[in-house]
């Protein structure tokens, strides 16, 4: 009984007990079966569920690393999904994921169909809201506002005295994140009395080529924007590509703008003006404020993590 209590994590015994009884474990090759402790009655579950819009994503990339590291740290085991930007796709997610019983779960944005919600309303687990702050959310909310991200874009931008603004985007009709960045900035350019004036939103995935297709396209329409604000940080280096490509000079003939704050950005020979995301910070926050509500632990509902704009040389 007390080498059970031990290897569970539970109390009742002295320090020297513990590590005696961990000892023989590594020695003889213990690996517990955690499936049958899922199943057993008398031991909580110690599986999270996280879904996020895709795997490929290097931002989300970063996020779960910061998820899985502090629920490794924790004593809790991360289970992975993604949903295509689909709101139905991540509810059969949810349904199939709740019948293991999880701890908790994690969800990617704060768009759902009336069946998740009503299926985590009967789990009765901590759930995560993240990336696209609510201060409504369904239990608890990490993140920050895309729309505030792209109206701090548009507001920087006209005070570098940008004009005649354009925009190209990816995930048509799917990321509802992205359009609200194209909002915040749409909005901040109307209300300093310089409207957007074109945009051009692909349903293909962003990606490099995509910005690069999608800026040749934006300027066979209207060759005469001074500046371009991207999905991210990797359609805007696919963007700064066909400028090259035409001769036009960044940021002298026009200039370029991404959001992300991705990897890829850092090895440009001028730096990219972009939003730099936290991500594995929001990870970290989302895990341990799962973590915290299951402990019964005081914690706040909904957690800011703030963006930064860095300025760089490109916009």
């Amino acid at each position: 009984m007390t080498v059970s209590r031990v290897l569970r994590g539970g109390t009742g015994f002295s320090a020297d007990t513990r590590d005696r009884v961990v000892k023989v474990a590594e020695t003889m090759g213990y690996v517990p079966n955690r499936l049958a402790a899922a199943f057993g009655a008398d031991q909580a579950s110690t599986l999270v569920g996280m879904c996020v819009p895709r795997l490929t994503s290097g931002l989300f990339g970063h996020v779960l690393d910061g998820v899985d590291r502090a629920l490794s740290r924790l004593g809790y085991q991360l289970m992975i999904g993604a949903n295509s930007h689909s709101p139905k796709e991540e509810e059969a997610w949810v349904r199939q994921v709740i019948s293991w019983r999880p701890a908790g779960l994690i969800l990617s944005g704060r768009t759902h169909t009336a069946g998740t919600v009503e299926l985590l309303r009967q789990a009765a687990s901590p759930v995560v809201e993240i990336w696209d702050l609510t201060t409504s959310p369904i239990d608890m909310s990490v993140g920050f506002s895309h729309f505030d991200c792209g109206a701090e874009m548009g507001q920087f931008l006209i005070g570098r005295g940008r004009r005649r603004a354009g925009y190209v985007g990816a995930l048509a009709q799917a990321d509802v994140m992205g359009a609200a960045r194209m909002k915040g900035f749409e909005t901040a350019l109307a209300s300093a009395g310089h409207p957007l004036i074109t945009s051009e939103v692909l349903i293909d995935a962003p990606g490099f080529y995509a910005g690069f297709y999608g800026l040749q396209t934006l300027l066979s329409r209207e060759a005469r924007l001074d500046v371009v604000y991207f999905h991210n940080d990797e359609m805007a280096i696919g963007g700064l590509a066909y400028a090259q490509s035409r001769g036009l000079r960044v940021p002298e003939d026009i200039g370029i703008a991404g959001w992300g704050g991705m990897e890829a950005a850092s090895i440009l020979p001028r730096r990219l003006t972009t939003t730099v995301v936290p991500t594995t910070a929001i990870g970290k926050a989302a895990a341990e404020a799962l973590v915290a509500r299951l402990k019964g632990e005081p914690g706040q509902d909904v957690t800011v993590v703030p963006t930064r704009l860095a300025p760089g040389e490109t916009g």
